[in-house]
């Protein structure tokens, strides 16, 4: 096997574990919250999954890079502030920290599930812009 090929589906397949640990803790901001913190049952281990898989996304995605000759298109400046974007949403709604409201935390919610959604739909539409 082609070994870009086999980076590219490791790529994608810690995309698709950081996006389904990302919709399961998101439910943790709805169900079971106590004293404007999520949910605290499984905690631990959604943790560790959601930084396993960013960690091997970002690793992945620089292999990648180094690959290509860092031989970019415009629309992935975008997707890497997007996923800047992605991580800050995510390290504030997740803060141990009982000032920030649970309001505040859901709308964070909906800003990094825009920017997920935006990387996603940035990857697959690929737009050429100019």
């Amino acid at each position: 096997m082609d070994t870009h090929l086999l980076v590219k589906m490791i790529h994608i397949s810690s995309v698709a574990i950081a996006f389904v640990v990302f919709v399961v803790r998101a439910l943790t901001l709805f169900i079971g919250t106590h004293n404007n913190q999520p949910n605290p049952k499984g905690r631990v281990a959604l943790v560790a999954m959601q930084h396993l898989a960013f960690t091997v996304l970002t690793i992945t995605g620089i292999i990648l890079l180094s690959m290509n000759d860092f031989k970019v298109q415009p629309w992935f400046y975008a997707k890497i502030i997007l996923f800047l974007v992605l991580l800050s949403s995510l390290i504030k709604i997740y803060k141990k920290d009982d000032t920030i409201l649970l309001a505040q935390r859901r709308a964070g919610l909906v800003i990094s599930a825009v920017a997920f959604i935006a990387i996603i739909s940035l990857s697959m539409i690929k737009p050429i812009f100019g």
